[in-house]
């Protein structure tokens, strides 16, 4: 199921009791992240919340605030078009299999998938609903000081009755945790393209407010749009950005998602929502954005420019990541809907939203992991390890040292490079019950035996590092051990209830 418009989406949770409208003002500055933590922390993730009259510096802002929109198995599903996350990963894997006809049965089913696939590929318009209001701004020539007054409502409405647009300073914003250096846009879609192949990516990277028309950009030095920035850098020559918010749920997903490197984010949401996306040129450089967005920023990053400290941020750790040096994304337009609506999350101690992000993510591309590592039964991130920090496995185990390939294995997969804690259990086990793995961990291992410490690149938002982004690994095999390990003894049955006694 594809959304038009992420007002669509909102009103498809709305009508499943999924989201809940907060009449009163709440002030971008701390208290929306209040309600929406109260709200995230509740048994299941709680419900969306539309809050309909944000306040920035005691003014209401014209544009109503999303937040905790995918907090949930349930609206996580809805946003992906899917009665469960566990239907797209089932979906994925029938593709992979695919198998030359040997029968008209087979002959229909191939054709079946080769047309859902047909809509991956984007395709071009020249127009959108992301550009009913376009406002380009001027070079700016002076520095305005962050969080100046914000215009009145009456101001911003003969603002965009004369064709512009609020600036940065206007547009609601949150300022999420006390400690905050500022605003935080939180959910944005960054579009860069590599300069010499002109491969495009989307990657979602916080952006500091510093004033109306600059930003922090906090791409790690991992990440394909700190790639992309180098290679700018090396030809001294300024690097395209646009940054794009709302439209169709699935946007936001496939910029989290962790995508083979070169793969173009868009042709996954055109999978996904069973429609190709339509994309329009932005306004003042060269990159695609979403027709349907609701908001989109465009500008541009000088790396030739000096980095600006960004930071601290309340981030995914449960802890604030400290100041450090970033490059800087300067505005060039803001254009928008006229019924924008605008997107939001918050991060912190888990559980939070981002917890089944991460995890539909997992989900999905479990059939591509079995592909590398066909013995892998399961895979879960659970909500304490703040996404990679533990991660559990269960395999089916056919030889000695099984558990060990897993974990080296895993620890190469793109973004899993940062995963500090690796636990490996057999195929009886559940990876998405902790308790039961942390039994089958307690129960099944020889500490010095059945661990083993690697290094390797690490988090740079993880602060118990002796050095940002380099740090160590734990391996931990919980699996029932064969002769072949070392193991010399026999094992014990595990104490069981037979099921007819039990019904």
């Amino acid at each position: 199921m594809a959304f038009e418009s992420f007002r669509k989406f909102l009103d498809e949770l709305e009508g499943r009791d999924e989201l809940k409208r907060v009449s009163q003002q709440l002030a971008t500055e701390l208290e929306i992240t209040a309600a929406a933590n109260i709200e995230m922390k509740k048994p299941g993730g709680g419900k969306a919340l539309l809050i309909e009259k944000p306040t920035i510096n005691g003014e209401q802002s014209p544009f109503p605030v999303a937040i905790n929109t995918m907090g949930s198995w349930s609206r996580m599903a809805i946003a992906l078009g899917v009665d469960s996350v566990d239907s797209v990963a089932r979906e994925l894997d029938g593709i992979l299999k695919i198998k030359p006809p040997v029968d008209f049965k087979d002959a229909i089913k191939l054709l079946s998938n080769l047309l859902s696939l047909r809509n991956c590929k984007p395709k071009f318009v020249k127009d959108g609903q992301c550009k009913e209001v376009v406002h380009k701004f001027e070079p700016q020539t002076r520095r305005t000081e962050p969080w100046q007054k914000a215009p009145s409502i009456s101001e911003l409405e003969q603002l965009n009755e004369v064709g512009n647009f609020p600036t940065l300073l206007n547009i609601p914003i949150l300022k999420c945790w006390q400690l905050d250096a500022g605003r935080f846009i939180t959910l944005p879609c960054v579009v860069t393209k590599d300069p010499d192949s002109g491969e495009r990516n989307i990657g979602m990277y916080r952006m500091q407010v510093y004033d109306s028309q600059t930003t922090g950009m906090h791409w790690q030095m991992q990440k394909v749009g700190a790639r992309h920035g180098r290679r700018y850098f090396e030809k001294g020559e300024r690097m395209p950005v646009s940054v794009f918010l709302g439209g169709d749920p699935v946007f936001p997903f496939c910029a989290s998602a962790p995508l083979p490197d070169g793969m173009d984010e868009y042709l996954l949401a055109g999978f996904l929502r069973k429609k190709p996306v339509e994309l329009v040129k932005c306004e003042t450089n060269d990159i695609e954005v979403p027709a349907n967005a609701d908001f989109v920023i465009e500008g541009y990053i000088d790396p030739q420019e000096p980095l600006r400290e960004e930071g601290p941020f309340g981030d995914h750790t449960g802890f604030y990541t400290m100041p450090e040096p970033y490059p800087v994304f300067h505005v060039t337009a803001i254009t928008h809907r006229k019924t924008a609506v605008y997107p939001a999350t918050i991060v912190g101690k888990p559980p939070m939203e981002d917890f089944y992000l991460g995890n539909a993510s997992l989900k999905i591309f479990l059939p591509v992991l079995k592909m590398t590592f066909p013995e892998l039964v399961d895979i879960a991130l659970p909500a304490e390890g703040v996404f990679h920090n533990l991660l559990f496995a269960s395999i089916k185990k056919t030889y000695p040292m099984q558990a060990y390939k897993i974990m080296y294995g895993l620890w190469g997969m793109g973004q899993m490079m940062f995963t500090k804690y690796i636990v490996i259990v057999d195929d009886d086990v559940d990876v998405n019950n902790t308790s039961e793995v942390l039994f089958k961990l307690c129960s099944n291992t020889d500490p010095q035996r059945d661990c083993v410490f690697t290094k390797g690149p690490a988090d740079v938002l993880d602060h118990a590092t002796d050095i940002i982004g380099v740090g160590t690994k734990l391996g931990i095999d919980a699996t029932r051990k064969l002769q072949g390990e070392g193991f010399k003894r026999s094992w014990p049955p595990e104490i069981k209830i037979k099921r007819e006694l039990i019904e």
